[in-house]
């Protein structure tokens, strides 16, 4: 047991020397976690921003919806092509 405790001791003294390896290898490391760190942040920036463009482009939709309904057009008196322009015509109005 006596002989135990001062080898344990030791290589607890030890492991940090180990794990700093000394080869230079360290800062390569933090560098493309670095990288990859801001590899993420852009992504997550342009999720945040599509995420606000869909909410902005339902937000339309449900307004121009809520301006029909109120105008009360007379939909079934319109062409297809009509309703298809006022369709595109909301896609357009949201970029």
């Amino acid at each position: 047991m006596k002989a135990i405790l001062p080898l344990a001791c030791l290589s607890l003294l030890a492991l940090p020397l180990a794990a700093c390896g000394g080869k230079g290898d360290d800062k390569l490391a933090e560098r493309v976690e670095d990288a990859a760190d801001n590899r993420a942040d852009s992504l997550e920036a342009m999720a945040d921003n599509l995420q606000e463009r869909a909410e902005r482009t339902r937000d339309v939709g449900e307004q121009r919806a809520d301006a029909i309904d109120a105008a009360d057009v007379n939909a079934q008196a319109m062409s297809p092509e009509r309703k298809a322009d006022i369709v595109a015509n909301e896609a357009a109005a949201v970029r």
